[in-house]
């Protein structure tokens, strides 16, 4: 677990790299096969697989769930923990105790109070929420990255300086790596990647923006991830194939899966090389 951490601090001093999210054990196995140098889980993917809407899983599930994708996997693995599973700073403080329990390398508080009215913690709250989970890190050892999110983008307040602002005041308070999902274009990328520059920057890539991690890095974006897309992706194939089958009586729905041989393959070679 040291190890894993050490490597994913390592990560966020320099370049660009991508941290897909995987939201079962298959998905996780694969990603490491193809080579990628770390994982995030995904509250959406996995909410999915359980038959759930994204933010309906409770803390014990998900503190499962984080468990089984670290143990499953030899990569540094960042938890999507929402909102940290309570409101108060106390609550804030003893949820990321008990996920950095479960050998995760990083962690990711979100400023969304789930409150349509009131969609984002004032900013006060917001930072008295991200340092109670620095204290709970640094308690447990400090070295568990902590990720302070911005949510402006994503509840319909689309303000550039008030993420900027946010952003910068969690640093304060103890972030170590700043994330405003929502963002999109170069120029709202540069600006947030300037503005709380020299942390680095998480940037969630989850539709076709054209975008390539060559142009990304450009911008100064230290990592990229894509949320629940792959999951999306997952389940687009899925239902457009049922569909199909349900309305029609096709099975052309199957024309682009993978086939069962490539992906016995690959679980049968991963599985011996875990098991040497």
């Amino acid at each position: 677990m040291p190890d894993k951490r050490r490597v994913f601090q390592d990560l966020h001093t320099s370049g660009c790299f991508a941290i897909p999210n995987p939201w079962d054990v298959g998905s996780a196995r694969y990603l490491q096969g193809l080579g990628f140098k770390a994982l995030a889980t995904t509250s959406s993917g996995f909410a999915w697989s359980r038959g759930e809407p994204d933010g309906a899983a409770s803390r014990d599930a998900v503190l499962a769930h984080l468990r089984e994708i670290v143990e499953a996997t030899d990569l540094p693995v960042n938890a999507d923990f929402e909102s940290g599973f309570a409101h108060d700073a106390v609550g804030v403080a003893e949820s990321v105790r008990l996920a950095v329990e479960t050998g995760i390398a990083g962690v990711s508080i979100e400023d969304s109070t789930g409150d349509a009215a009131h969609p984002l913690y004032d900013v006060d709250t917001a930072v008295s929420r991200l340092r109670a989970a620095r204290g709970a890190i640094d308690k447990a050892g400090g070295d568990c990255l902590l990720v302070g999110r911005a949510e402006c983008f994503l509840v319909g307040r689309p303000d550039l300086d008030e993420t900027i602002h946010r952003l910068r005041a969690y640093a304060q308070a103890g972030a170590d790596c700043l994330y405003a999902p929502g963002i999109k274009t170069r120029e709202q990328i540069a600006a947030v990647v300037a503005g709380v520059a020299p942390k680095p920057v998480n940037l969630l890539i989850g539709s076709a923006t054209g975008l390539t991690m060559a142009d990304v890095a450009a911008l100064g974006v230290r990592r990229v991830s894509v949320g629940g897309a792959l999951a999306r992706a997952a389940w687009g194939a899925f239902s457009n194939a049922a569909k199909l089958i349900a309305d029609q009586g096709s099975f052309d729905g199957f024309a682009q899966a993978a086939s069962g041989d490539q992906l016995d393959t690959f679980f049968r070679a991963d599985s011996e090389q875990r098991n040497h």
